[in-house]
C-alpha cells in the first residue's frame, strides 16, 4: 500500500547566529560522540576478556547493551524532542551519557559494565535524533542535501574516529580511560550544542504514542536478546523461543495499533512509500554489516596480526579516507545515475569487500584485508548517503523529526543486530573449531580458552613452548568464526542489493 503523508505546517529555517556551518559542526560533534561509543570499546575487547574474565557472550553484551538501548529508545525520545525542543533533549542526553560513562570507568564486573553501557545508550538515544532533524529542519532546502551528506559521512567516519581515539588511549592507559574521555567529550558536545544550534521543534506536536513506544522497544530488545542468548544457551531453549515470540507479537502489535492510531510514533503506512522503505532497509543492512564487522575485524587485527590497539585503529583508517569524499559526491552521483543504481551498486561493493575479507586465513596478513576494506568503504559511502537521503526526502519538512528518528532507528537496530548476529556466529564457530587438545587442559583453563580467543592466546602464552600448538589452534578457530560470520552478513547484504534493484525507485524523492 502506497500512502502520501499528510502535509504539515513547515518549520521555518533557522540556523541561529552560528549559521549553517556552526549548526553542522555542533550536530556532527554530538553525532560522532554517539557513534564513536559504539565502536571505540571494540578495541578493548581483548583486554576486557582478560581483565574482567568476560566470555564471548559477555563481550557481545558489553558492546550491544549500548546499541540495544539506543535502538529501542531513539524513536520515543526523538518524538519527545519534537515536542519540547530537539536541542533541549540533546543537551540532557549528553549529561546522562557523560555521567554514565564516568561511572562505567569504575566498573569491576561485566554485569556492572553492561548496566552502565545501557544507561549510556539511554543518553545516546536522547542525543541522536536531534542531530539529523536539527540539520534538516534548520537548513534551507537548497543546502539540506549537502548537510545530510556531511552528516552521513560523519556517521560512518565517526566509528573510525572513536577507534583512533581509543587506540591512542590504550597505548598508555587501561580500557577505563575510554570512558573517562567519553565523559569529557560529552561536556564539550553539550557546550557546542548550547552555543551553536537552534532549538528546533514541531510546531504542532501530537499526543504521545505510548503503545507504539513500548511495542517497538520490546520488539528490538527481545530480538537482540534472542540472538545472543540463542547462541549461548541453544536455539530451542524456552527463554530463547519466548524472546523471539515476544519479538513477533510486539512487531504485530506495533503494526496493528499503528494503522489504527491517528498519530502513531512511526506510521506503518510509511513503509508503503517505496523510497522510504528502500532507504530504511539499505541503512539497516549497511550498519548491520559495518558494526558487526568492526566487532570481529578489530579482534583479527589484534589477535591474529598482533597489532597494538592504536595500530589496529589506524589499519581501519582507509575506510574513513574513502567514505568521507564518496559521501560528499554521492548526491551528484544520485542525480546522474539515479537512486536505484546508486543504492544497488553501493550494497554490492559493501558485500564484495566483506566477502574478500572472509577468504583470509591466519597467514594472509594486512594487504588483502586492506583491499576488502577499501572496496567496502566505497560501498559504505554510497549506500549510507543514498539510504539516508531516501528516508528524509520521502517525508515533508514538518515530518523531519520522524524521518530522522527512523534513520537513527534503522542505524542502531542494524548495529545491534549486526553485533549480536556476527558475534554469535563467530562465537559458536570458534568454540566448535577449537582443537580436541583443549579438552585435555585443566577444567578452568579449558573453559577460559573456550570463552574467547583473547583468553585462549593468553593461556597459550603462559604455557611457553608447549603453548605454540594451542595458539595455532586458537587462531585457526578464530579465523573459522570470522569467515562464517562475514559470509552470513554478505548473504544479507546481497539480498538487500537485489531488493534495491527490483523495488527501489529510480529517481530520488522530490524535495518537500
Amino acid at each position: 500500500m502506497t500512502t502520501t503523508p499528510l502535509p504539515q505546517k513547515a518549520e521555518s529555517a533557522d540556523t541561529g547566529r552560528a549559521g549553517t556551518r556552526g549548526v553542522l559542526f555542533a550536530m556532527c560533534l554530538s553525532l560522532v560522540l554517539v557513534v564513536a561509543s559504539v565502536s571505540a570499546l571494540n578495541l578493548a575487547l581483548p583486554d576486557l576478556a582478560i581483565d574482567l574474565s568476560a566470555s564471548n557472550s559477555a563481550l557481545t553484551w558489553i558492546a550491544d547493551a549500548y546499541t540495544v538501548t539506543l535502538a529501542a529508545l531513539v524513536l520515543p525520545l526523538g518524538a519527545i524532542g519534537d515536542r519540547v525542543g530537539r536541542r533541549n533533549v540533546l543537551i540532557v542526553g549528553t549529561v546522562v551519557f557523560g555521567a554514565a560513562s564516568l561511572a562505567a570507568s569504575f566498573a569491576d564486573t561485566t554485569n556492572t559494565l553492561i548496566a552502565w553501557r545501557a544507561v549510556m545508550g539511554l543518553g545516546a538515544a536522547m542525543i541522536m535524533p536531534g542531530t539529523l532533524s536539527t540539520i534538516t529542519a534548520a537548513f534551507p532546502p537548497e543546502q539540506r542535501a549537502k548537510g545530510v551528506a556531511t552528516w552521513s559521512g560523519f556517521a560512518a567516519a565517526g566509528a573510525i574516529i572513536g577507534m583512533l581515539a581509543a587506540g591512542a588511549l590504550l597505548e598508555r592507559f587501561s580500557w577505563r580511560s575510554i570512558f573517562v574521555t567519553s565523559a569529557a567529550a560529552a561536556l564539550v558536545a553539550a557546550f557546542a550544542a548550547l552555543s551553536l544550534a537552534p532549538n528546533t521543534k514541531d510546531d504542532h506536536p501530537h499526543r504521545p504514542d505510548v503503545a507504539g513506544a513500548v511495542s517497538t522497544a520490546l520488539a528490538i530488545g527481545t530480538l537482540v536478546f534472542g540472538i545472543i542468548e540463542g547462541n549461548e544457551k541453544g536455539w530451542t531453549e524456552p527463554v530463547v523461543l519466548g524472546a523471539f515470540a515476544v519479538t513477533v507479537v510486539s512487531f504485530a502489535v506495533y503494526g496493528y495499533l499503528g494503522l489504527r492510531t491517528e498519530h502513531p510514533l512511526l506510521d506503518p503506512a510509511l513503509f508503503g512509500i517505496r523510497g522510504f522503505r528502500a532507504g530504511a532497509i539499505t541503512v539497516l543492512v549497511q550498519f548491520m554489516a559495518v558494526f558487526g564487522f568492526f566487532f570481529v575485524g578489530l579482534q583479527y587485527l589484534q589477535l591474529i596480526l598482533g597489532y597494538s590497539p592504536l595500530k589496529a585503529a589506524v589499519a581501519l583508517l582507509p575506510v574513513a579516507v574513502v567514505v568521507m569524499p564518496v559521501s560528499v559526491v554521492t548526491p551528484r552521483i544520485v542525480r546522474r545515475a539515479g537512486m536505484k543504481a546508486t543504492m544497488t551498486v553501493g550494497l554490492l561493493l559493501l558485500g564484495a569487500g566483506l566477502f574478500l575479507i572472509s577468504l583470509l586465513d591466519v597467514d594472509s596478513g594486512y594487504p588483502p584485508f586492506l583491499g576488502g576494506l577499501v572496496l567496502a568503504g566505497f560501498g559504505i559511502g554510497l549506500s549510507g548517503v543514498v539510504g539516508t537521503a531516501a528516508i528524509t526526502g520521502s517525508l515533508g519538512r514538518g515530518q523531519q523529526g520522524v524521518a530522522s528518528a527512523m534513520n537513527d532507528t534503522t542505524r542502531e537496530v542494524g548495529s545491534a543486530v549486526g553485533i549480536a548476529l556476527m558475534g554469535s556466529i563467530y562465537g559458536s564457530h570458534y568454540r566448535s573449531s577449537l582443537p580436541d587438545s583443549v579438552a585435555q587442559l585443566p577444567t578452568g583453563t579449558a573453559e577460559s580458552v573456550r570463552h574467547s580467543a583473547a583468553a585462549g592466546l593468553y593461556v597459550a602464552d603462559r604455557l611457553g613452548a608447549r603453548g605454540a600448538a594451542l595458539a595455532d589452534g586458537v587462531k585457526a578457530a578464530f579465523m573459522d568464526g570470522l569467515s562464517a560470520s562475514l559470509i552470513a552478513v554478505c548473504v544479507i547484504v546481497l539480498a538487500a542489493a537485489l531488493g534495491a534493484l527490483l523495488r527501489a525507485p529510480k529517481a530520488p524523492p522530490t524535495e518537500h
